[in-house]
């Protein structure tokens, strides 16, 4: 393990917040795009379950067979990620997964990590900037985990 001193937390990671069923189909491995309004920067996440469920998209049979057995933890980071990119599908093309929304920017996300204990935080619209506190948290728990 590297003793160098990691970055500040505002340089290398940011927080994510998105409404459940979707953080956990995340975690499953399924859901491998987040939708959104505009494009991101790429670089590692905090996957921050949302106080809301989405209670639509529990009866989505994709999303139903992802999740099931799953809890749905609220109001906590409850993994990690890294965002290698963004795009959108093309006019008339087919979507890039069962998950795509028209017309949003997918965000790619790959190395997604659960984390054992979830770990309650306030999340935001938009990217957001964890707390020093709160990256410690993660490390605890994912100690490979580097920018």
């Amino acid at each position: 393990m590297s003793t160098a001193p990691l970055p500040p937390a505002d340089d290398w990671i940011r927080g994510i917040s998105i409404k459940q069923p979707w953080t956990a189909a995340i975690l499953t491995g399924a859901k491998t795009i987040e939708n959104r309004p505009r494009p991101w920067a790429p670089g590692w996440l905090l996957l921050h379950a949302g106080i809301q469920i989405d209670r639509r998209a529990l009866r989505l049979p994709m999303v139903a067979r992802t999740i099931r057995g799953r809890e749905l933890t609220t109001g906590a980071v409850i993994g990690v990620a890294r965002l290698t990119g963004c795009h959108q599908d093309p006019d008339g093309a087919p979507p890039c997964t069962e998950f795509a929304q028209p017309g949003a920017w997918h965000l790619e996300l790959v190395d997604v990590h659960a984390l054992a204990l979830p770990i309650p935080a306030r999340g935001q619209l938009g990217p957001w900037r964890p707390t020093e506190d709160l990256v410690d948290q993660i490390l605890q728990q994912l100690p490979h985990l580097r920018p």
